[in-house]
């Protein structure tokens, strides 16, 4: 039921993210390299007569090494996939339970999947709804109290006032109907 089956939510937002995380670590790890050509360069200085076995060496090493990056980098950017969707995901159903409540409907209360990010936001998100659902139902029955105060008004207005009376008592009675 609450299984993740599509990961890519927010394409431009996960992706940015992953790309962003795998630069952080390439340019992180890229000291190691010019370190082992370095470190290479003085132990060839040191013993030029096996300047041709190190050379070799140093290339097979920094082979291993680009290939061992590439895997890492690989595997992180799979990772920030997955963990950018434990933020776009919560993000897509906010913005579509929002759009629900907009359009009438969302007559349930707002939850995020067990270890996504963000749960103390639909907490929030709800305890929002359930105020503005409570300050609309005080305001619709103050207008059926205002209702009832104009049909009274209306006994004792003259004859030529009433149509405005009735005109007030209608948008409030439209207002109080509209879900």
């Amino acid at each position: 039921m609450n299984k993740r089956n599509i990961f890519i939510i927010n394409p431009k937002f996960q992706f940015k993210f992953s790309f962003m995380i795998c630069l952080l670590v390439l340019l992180g790890s890229a000291i190691y390299p010019k370190t082992i050509y370095d470190l290479f360069e003085k132990i060839i200085a040191l013993q030029p007569e096996s300047a041709a076995r190190f050379s070799d060496s140093r290339e097979n090493l920094l082979n291993t090494l680009f290939l061992i990056e590439f895997a890492f980098i690989g595997i992180v950017f799979v990772s920030c996939i997955f963990m950018s969707h434990k933020i776009a995901g919560p993000i897509y159903k906010l913005k579509k339970y929002l759009s629900e409540v907009r359009e009438g409907g969302a007559n349930y209360p707002l939850r995020f999947r067990k270890g996504d990010n963000f749960t103390d936001l639909a907490e929030e998100v709800n305890q929002t709804i359930q105020y503005l659902k409570e300050k609309r139902k005080e305001e619709l029955e103050y207008l059926d109290e205002i209702i009832i105060y104009l049909d009274n008004i209306a006994l004792a207005v003259p004859q030529d006032k009433k149509p405005v009376l009735d005109e007030i008592t209608r948008k409030l009675k439209s207002m109080s109907e509209t879900p």
